[in-house]
């Protein structure tokens, strides 16, 4: 997924939500929903047509490992971040970081204004 200086940031929501996630633990699909839905009090609520993509692709990528296995009688794919993940979700924590602080900055009045 290519960025250029100032990316289109709400569309990198999932992907930043979901390496976060996969950084403590390994989940499958429908948990991330959960819990991405649960831990911003329903702010977030992206739908698996939405999750199920972008793991795709950061597993394409080599940002995710998976692996399938039978829970309850269901088969369940659950992912794992690895190190290259574990850079991705550096690299955007750190675009994020300075992104919110500029519309903080912005929000707060420390802007310059214009005349």
């Amino acid at each position: 997924m290519a960025r250029g200086p100032n990316p289109n940031f709400m569309a990198g929501v999932p992907e930043l939500v979901i390496l976060n996630l996969l950084r403590e633990q390994e989940m499958y699909g429908y948990q991330i929903v959960q819990a991405i839905r649960t831990g911003s009090s329903g702010t977030l609520s992206l739908a698996e047509g939405v999750i199920y993509p972008v793991l795709h692709e950061l597993k394409q990528e080599g940002a995710l490992k998976a692996r399938r296995q039978t829970v309850e009688g269901r088969s369940r794919v659950y992912y794992k971040l690895t190190a290259k993940g574990q850079a991705r979700l550096t690299a955007l924590t750190s675009d994020w970081s300075g992104l919110t602080a500029a519309i903080q900055a912005m929000l707060g009045g420390r802007h310059a204004r214009a005349v």
